[in-house]
């Protein structure tokens, strides 16, 4: 309950029905752009996987996902999704996309160890993406110009909002700035990784911080990376590791950082031994997911996912996730947010 940020004359600016209308409106607006500026097809995605292919997330590394046994299946057990990173790469391989094309999908999760917050739920919904490149467009520009796409798509969602709803103003700039947390480091040396990710957002208003998962000159990550789907740790052209990072921007709402989307460009065969080596965790490599990856039997890709949920909280100025999305949250977690305007579902 001490994490539950209580914004200071909070008001509501969308009723329920507006709101639910809001989000469908988002939603399919997003999506579609989502899709043309990266040319990717809709598909259908799993909600959960079997354990020991090494196809689930692993996220932070201690994240328990949600499991059951299967009846007919010997009692076998299967995973809830964390996030579709690895098993989106194998469909690239089984739907044989080819190079300037992907595909992206609805992904349903539920995370039964978050921290509950305005933003952290139980239950994650994302677009989750993923798009064929090829082997030279392994670059921090090729990534630069990707994220600059998405963020473009955002922006244009948010014009059409404000535009059905003209009580809502827009509060994004026009241009993304881009950071790797190396530098950021340098930047806020006395700050924690939270606090100069707040600091360089309320400078900018949206950015995108790189290079996440490897340790920085301190000896500290900026944050966890799962060592298999994004590679954090090749030496790009300009001297700095990582292919990767989050899209944040400021959210004046709620007076912090936010983080919509996590992506990057995934790691080869090269960078997944590395890392699997930097992370200790070499006894993946006998898993399915990683074997195919390690024979080249999977494409090289770029991908990601971006919040839905999230997107929607934010473009409609709401000041918790629960008023966009129905889940569980504590009594007195609700009492409070009632007190506070925030109605959630």
């Amino acid at each position: 309950m001490s994490k539950l940020i209580k914004p200071e004359g909070y008001q509501p600016l969308l009723d329920v029905k507006q709101t639910e209308q809001g989000i469908k409106r988002i939603k399919d607006f997003f999506q579609q752009n989502l899709s043309t500026e990266l040319r990717l097809r809709r598909v259908t995605a799993p909600l959960f996987v079997l354990r020991g292919l090494g196809i689930n997330d692993d996220l932070n590394g201690v994240e328990r996902p949600v499991s059951f046994p299967i009846k007919d299946l010997n009692e076998s057990v299967a995973e809830v999704v964390h996030s579709l990173a690895k098993w989106k790469r194998l469909t690239l391989a089984e739907y044989k996309v080819e190079p300037g094309y992907g595909i992206y999908t609805d992904m349903n999760a539920i995370r039964a160890d978050e921290e509950l917050d305005n933003l952290h739920s139980l239950y994650v919904d994302q677009w989750d993406w993923e798009a064929v490149i090829a082997p030279h467009q392994r670059t921090v520009a090729f990534l630069k110009d990707v994220v600059e796409r998405i963020y473009a798509a955002i922006r244009r969602t948010e014009y059409l909002t404000c535009e059905n709803f003209p009580q809502l103003r827009p509060f994004l700039p026009e241009k993304i700035t881009f950071i790797h947390s190396e530098d950021l480091l340098k930047l806020y040396p006395d700050l924690s990784p939270k606090e100069r990710e707040d600091a360089i957002c309320r400078k900018y208003g949206a950015v995108f911080l790189m290079g996440i998962g490897g340790k920085l000159s301190n000896g500290q990550k900026h944050d966890g990376r799962a060592p298999d789907y994004d590679d954090w740790s090749t030496v790009a052209e300009n001297g700095q590791t990582g292919l990767n990072g989050d899209i944040l921007i400021w959210y004046p709402i709620l007076g912090r950082s936010f983080e919509l989307s996590s992506m990057g460009i995934r790691v080869d065969p090269e960078a997944m031994l590395r890392q699997l080596e930097i992370e200790g965790k070499q006894e993946r490599k006998e898993l399915y997911f990683h074997k195919k990856l390690l024979n080249n039997e999977l494409p090289l890709s770029i991908g990601g996912g971006i919040g839905q949920s999230r997107l929607c909280m934010v473009l409609l100025h709401k000041g918790h996730i629960g008023e966009i999305q129905a889940s569980i949250w504590p009594e007195d977690m609700r009492r409070q947010c009632a007190e506070l305007g925030m109605h959630l579902i």
